[in-house]
């Protein structure tokens, strides 16, 4: 983008009452952010949603002085820009209505690679919710995805760093500018980053960290990857906001499912019964549902499963080994074991990772 259009693009996103569907809708009319600020007031004013505050505010000089400092940061940093009608504007974002008109990105950030997940959760990750996030990293680093999270404490900075250990390109969304890190202690995280990925970011260098940023900061997360996957929540949080939006964007939800009476494990099982996301007991489960080159991931995943197995899953597992698929009703009755208690035995199967519902009532083994 031409340094003058950019100048007008950050005073128009300075306006008061102008927000990013606002601004596309005018930019879509006039061509430009400058021929906006060109345009006259008879012509702003037949725009469906321009009404006469804005059209005032447009007038502003102080819309281009803010923009005119902003821009003398972004040079001197050397931050790179990307204007959502550029090529390289992340493409699953661009079909977002509300997404971003500028991001602001930093680091060796490459968006050719079409497989992008993002994996979120809460603040206080558990052991458990640590070893799934790694676990699943490294059983996914074949197949080379980039892994988008949001820089926090918690599972976020367990994401980054287990993508970084398997030279795996990870992005941290920032909600705030480029110019500082929150959290502060994660500064020295930064380089790896920068190296195997970056930050990106909608918000100015005047920007803070404030409590409304992180969830204009979630929906980027949400909007930029193919799925998003919850890993440890509470019944209320951040990450449950995010599912929410990848789920209005029509994006695929994942969630890790976890014991009732685990504190940060009840946002993700209400997902689940809800059909608000998939379960997901590992890396086999997201790249079935996702449709990626099956082949390639078997071989690339293949991985003796340690899994203490009862003696009646056992019975299970070795017939559908041989059988192949099968349906619940035949499984039952090869198995001589009635539907109620084969189900409650499937289902810990599944929650162990050894087996998976198909479609029909069908089952079969991982």
């Amino acid at each position: 983008m031409l340094q003058e259009e950019l100048l007008h693009t950050l005073a128009l996103l300075k306006t008061e009452g102008i927000g990013d569907v606002i601004a596309k809708k005018l930019l879509t009319h006039l061509g430009s952010a400058e021929e906006v600020f060109k345009a006259k007031p008879i012509q702003l004013a037949k725009i469906d949603g321009i009404g006469a505050s804005i059209i005032r505010n447009l007038k502003k000089k102080e819309v281009l002085i803010a923009a005119e400092a902003e821009l003398k940061f972004i040079q001197s940093q050397h931050i790179n820009t990307l204007f959502y009608q550029d090529a390289l504007y992340p493409e699953r974002l661009k079909q977002c209505f509300d997404a971003p008109v500028l991001l602001f990105t930093a680091g060796n950030i490459h968006l050719e690679n079409r497989k992008i997940i993002s994996m979120v959760g809460t603040r206080q990750v558990t052991s458990y919710g640590m070893d799934f996030c790694k676990n699943l990293i490294a059983d996914l680093a074949p197949l080379n995805p980039i892994i988008v999270s949001g820089f926090a404490y918690g599972v976020d900075i367990v994401v980054h760093q287990a993508a970084i250990e398997n030279n795996l390109q990870t992005i941290g969304v920032l909600a705030h500018g480029l110019n500082q890190i929150y959290p502060k202690t994660h500064k020295k995280y930064m380089h790896k980053m920068e190296e195997n990925g970056g930050f990106m970011t909608e918000f100015w260098s005047t920007s803070n960290p404030d409590r409304e940023n992180f969830v204009k900061r979630n929906r980027i997360v949400a909007g930029i990857s193919e799925a998003t996957i919850v890993i440890e929540s509470a019944e209320k949080g951040g990450s449950l906001v995010t599912a929410t939006m990848a789920n209005d964007y029509n994006k695929e939800v994942f969630a890790v499912p976890g014991r009732a009476t685990d504190k940060y494990s009840q946002g993700c099982n209400m997902l689940i019964k809800t059909n608000k996301a998939h379960l997901l007991t590992n890396a086999t489960d997201l790249i079935y549902h996702l449709n990626w080159d099956i082949k390639k991931s078997e071989k690339a995943i293949q991985k003796q499963l340690f899994v203490s197995l009862e003696n009646e899953e056992q019975i299970i597992y070795d017939y559908l080994q041989k059988q192949g698929k099968e349906h619940l009703d035949i499984i039952s009755l090869e198995s001589n074991m009635p539907i109620f208690k084969l189900s409650s035995i499937l289902l810990n199967m599944e929650l162990k990772g050894v087996v998976r519902p198909l479609q029909g009532k069908f089952f079969e083994i991982i």
